[in-house]
């Protein structure tokens, strides 16, 4: 699963939120498929899409969408 976003400075803010919760996480360059209008997303195991969003709701986290990789392409899921 990807987590885009609209600024890096949420994306920080949701990378230093996901690793203190101990989630496996990966900052990497948005991928050029999804929109964005911050260069950096953050990947995370599929198993953890609840407690990730649970995470991101409750510490109001600004998100552009979280998405899964398909063979299409990515799908966004929230």
């Amino acid at each position: 699963m990807l987590i885009a976003f609209d600024s890096t400075q949420q994306a920080l803010r949701a990378e230093m939120l996901l690793e203190y919760a101990e989630i496996d996480i990966d900052i990497c360059p948005t991928p050029k498929e999804i929109t964005a209008g911050c260069a950096l997303s953050i990947h995370f195991p599929a198993a953890e899409l609840e407690q990730v969003k649970d995470i991101l709701t409750s510490e109001h986290v600004d998100i552009r969408g979280i998405f899964e990789h398909t063979a299409e392409g990515y799908e966004q899921r929230l």
